[in-house]
């Protein structure tokens, strides 16, 4: 899944960054510098007006801004949350 398609609210794990569809290349490696590595927990913490951009991500203790095409090029793990897990487990 990628960060653009997260639920507001939602957590999960960046996987790492997808290339496809990039276009500027210098972006992806601008998201590595910001720390959107393999391993970090991330959290899509509001959209902007009416749903739309800017995103605000928190990806560690660091708080972004993102364009929809930056958000696109990282790809996230969902984390389920621990009431969800709850329910599904046999009684």
């Amino acid at each position: 899944m990628r960060l653009s398609e997260l639920p507001q609210g939602a957590r999960g794990t960046v996987l790492g960054l997808n290339p496809a569809g990039v276009p500027d290349p210098q972006l992806l490696r601008r998201l590595s510098e910001l720390g959107f590595l393999p391993g970090e927990p991330v959290q899509l913490m509001r959209r902007g007006p009416g749903g739309r951009e800017p995103l605000a991500v928190q990806v560690g203790e660091t708080f972004f801004a993102l364009r929809q095409i930056e958000a696109q090029c990282v790809e996230v793990s969902v984390e389920v949350a621990a009431d969800a897990r709850a329910q599904r487990r046999p009684a």
